[in-house]
């Protein structure tokens, strides 16, 4: 039996203002221990951006920017692509590497957010688990 994406996503999902700072953000991300957090940029229909620490590290440290004078919406990524959690981790896999992402909101049909799995979840899903190959 394939492992699903909803059995191995972090839960819940952090989600930052657009309007927020980076450093509320980088201090977000630091106190919870987690590599990214997602902005909520939804006006009717659910719309999400990302901030990664990848991001944090080339469009803050690298650019000499200031993390209190600078917002999250001005160095997120997005709009995002989000997943599904009746995803197998290899389907999962896959999407991500085609789309060169390490990290993946998962939503539920109503496009809520429920999750986000990352790359490092499904190092520890193979670590843990064992790696099944779908037949």
């Amino acid at each position: 039996m394939p492992h699903l994406v909803q059995d191995w996503m972090s839960r819940p999902v952090v989600v930052v203002d657009p309007d927020s700072s980076v450093k509320y953000a980088l201090t977000l991300m630091r106190r919870r221990k987690i590599h990214s957090v997602v902005v909520d940029v939804s006006d009717k229909n659910p719309s999400y951006g990302i901030v990664t620490t990848t991001d944090i590290r080339d469009k803050i440290v690298a650019a000499e920017r200031s993390t209190s004078e600078t917002t999250v919406r001005e160095i997120m990524s997005g709009p995002i692509f989000t997943g599904k959690p009746e995803w197998t981790l290899m389907e999962c896999s896959r999407i991500m590497q085609e789309r060169h992402i390490h990290h993946l909101p998962i939503a539920d049909e109503s496009g809520a957010l429920i999750g986000l799995i990352s790359a490092t979840d499904i190092f520890m899903a193979v670590e843990e688990a064992g790696w099944e190959e779908e037949e």
